[in-house]
């Protein structure tokens, strides 16, 4: 039996009964991270003591009367329950295209979270899924000595050197959060980020205020100064801590307050018995500077996967047509593999993969 579902109500209970999802599955999250004109929908999946729930934003299609489905920011992707690694998923397929065709969804994007197991044996045979990188992450199993031995040299010199110049502590209050939210700008605006990572200050308050996850803000303060030079923020559901968001004051980049803050956390969250501390990976899933700076806490990383499903090929090929014309198969298909859905792109994105 396959549904759809709406309601937080109805939502919320599926993904607690699943052990392994994340606050990126949450009912309380889709809604806060959504755009206006997306609808965030829950497809539920249910065989025998089987579930699979797949949350979606969506969205329609400008001029047509068709629709897509993306995933939210951060790793999502199905979650399931009782799903064994040989899992026949040859009638979840056919019950999920139905749906599909009923929402006249033409395509699917999802990012999935390298933290779910069996993801792949649910949506093999639905499209593409293809390696977007790696994710760093920190086992919190292990002792915490363990832990540390695998950091970089250098960066345990600077973690060492800043626990003796800074203090810790959790925001509190409407104030504390203001100073974090300046300190996320800056950085926003010193990495030159899209105008999609400026999050509304609404964003930040409705985070902290969910009941779906528990959010914390961890602020790193100069002990002479005695101001807040840097803050993160980490969110926290079933077994995994995930670093979400964070900013240092320009001034005090030197004191490396944000490696100083994620040690703690890894502390802190060993204490509490969670599992793995997710540092994430680069930019677009590049090894880049960010990843290499996330690469010294870790050696320890998983492959993070994309899900690309084209559920209704005519359409999309016609939609495809209109945004290059009539061009070569050469470059329809580089079309396809460099954007996706590629009838999305905008003008400077063409110009970027070069078409």
């Amino acid at each position: 039996m396959i549904k759809i579902i709406k309601k937080k109500n109805d939502w919320c209970p599926l993904i607690r009964s699943s052990k392994n999802s994340d606050f990126y599955h949450t009912y309380d999250y889709h809604h806060l991270s959504k755009n206006k004109e997306e609808l965030p929908v829950l497809i539920t999946y249910s065989e025998s003591d089987k579930t699979i729930s797949l949350p979606l934003l969506l969205r329609k299609i400008e001029g047509t009367p068709f629709f897509d489905a993306t995933s939210v920011y951060g790793y999502s992707g199905p979650t399931i329950k009782n799903i064994p690694t040989d899992f026949d998923n040859s009638v979840f397929k056919e019950e999920l295209n139905r749906i599909f065709q009923e929402l006249k969804i033409i395509s699917v994007f999802s990012r999935l979270n390298p933290f779910v197991e069996h993801q792949n044996s649910v949506l093999t045979g639905l499209g593409d899924l293809s390696m977007s990188g790696k994710v760093i992450y920190i086992d919190l199993t292990k002792d915490l000595d363990t832990q540390k031995s695998a950091y970089d040299k250098r960066l345990r010199t600077y973690i060492n050197k800043a626990r003796r110049q800074c203090g810790l502590r959790l925001a509190e209050g409407p104030e504390d959060l203001d100073i974090f939210i300046e300190m996320y700008y800056e950085n926003m605006k010193r990495v030159n980020a899209k105008k999609s990572y400026f999050f509304s200050k609404k964003y930040f308050v409705d985070l902290l205020k969910t009941k779906d996850f528990e959010t914390e803000i961890l602020l790193a303060t100069h002990d002479e100064s005695k101001k807040i030079i840097g803050g993160a923020m980490f969110i926290k559901k079933n077994k995994i801590v995930q670093y979400h968001l964070s900013g240092a004051k320009e001034e005090y980049l030197a004191l490396n307050a944000i490696k100083l803050i994620i040690d703690e956390m890894r502390i802190r969250a060993t204490q509490e018995g969670y599992k793995y501390l997710n540092l994430g990976g680069g930019v677009g899933g590049q090894e880049d500077s960010l990843f290499h700076f996330k690469s010294k806490f870790s050696k320890d990383y998983k492959d993070f996967e994309l899900w690309k499903y084209v559920v209704n090929q005519k359409v999309y090929d016609d939609l495809v047509t209109q945004v290059i014309g009539q061009e070569s198969s050469s470059l329809r298909f580089k079309a396809y593999t460099k954007y996706f859905p590629f009838y999305r792109c905008n003008s400077n994105e063409l110009k970027a993969i070069n078409l």
